[in-house]
């Protein structure tokens, strides 16, 4: 396998992820009010699909919090990071340039993770976005060891159900560049930051999490070294 076909599968996974799930919320809000359960299946199923279709190629990120987990687990190197990172914008970048294509961009900025405001402040959102990312990215570390093919849906469950929990706080992105590509495209910023920094940071931590749970390494100076190592080449 070419290393090319990696990024071109995060380009394509992640195209799959953002045009189905946004385009469950255009296509519920031409009709009605958007549901809850509906948009979170939508997100989850999306990811599913993504995952059984180039997940064996890439690894199946389509998300750069889920990357620089999979980077702090040195499951991938810095460069491929990086191209991941860049990959995953295109795809998502490409699915809201469709919409607004088909539709608006108006009607792309209405896909936007908007914070709740009524029920949290962006500190708040921040913390949420936070610890969302990372019960999400601890899962991926888990289920991604995991050799059988079912995986995959626990995977798109887990997505489900911080949808579920999360849509009504802040949009439940998790994923930086499911935000950014309705952010640039719908030209709206709101509370912009704790969508990066939050998922960002709570990859770190569901790192962490999974390498003292599930690991039980509790010593980190050799893990540090190995990613600064990495980093320097």
């Amino acid at each position: 396998m070419q290393t090319w076909q990696k990024y071109a599968a995060e380009v394509l996974g992640t195209f799959v992820l953002v045009g189905i799930g946004t385009g469950t919320m255009l296509g519920i809000g031409a009709a009605q009010e958007p549901g809850t359960v509906a948009i979170s299946l939508a997100f989850g199923f999306a990811l599913i699909a993504a995952l059984y279709m180039v997940g064996r190629v890439s690894g199946g990120h389509f998300n750069p919090a889920v990357s620089l987990g999979a980077f702090l687990d040195r499951r991938i190197s810095a460069s491929d990071m990086l191209w991941y990172w860049v990959s995953q914008v295109v795809g998502a970048l490409i699915a809201s340039m469709a919409f607004a294509w088909i539709l608006s961009g108006t009607a792309v900025a209405s896909t936007y993770t908007q914070i709740n405001r009524a029920a949290v402040d962006e500190l708040g959102g921040f913390i949420a976005e936070t610890v969302f990312s990372a019960i999400f990215v601890m899962a991926i570390l888990v289920l991604a060891k995991s050799r059988a093919h079912t995986k995959y849906l626990g995977m798109g469950i887990t997505y489900s159900a911080i949808h579920l929990i999360g849509l009504n706080f802040t949009g439940a992105s998790v994923n930086p560049a499911r935000t950014f590509a309705p952010a640039l495209v719908g030209d709206t910023w709101d509370g912009f930051w704790l969508f990066v920094a939050g998922p960002m940071l709570g990859a770190a931590l569901g790192w962490v999490l999974y390498r003292v749970i599930v690991v039980g390494d509790t010593d980190f100076a050799d893990d540090i070294d190995d990613i600064a190592d990495s980093v320097t080449g």
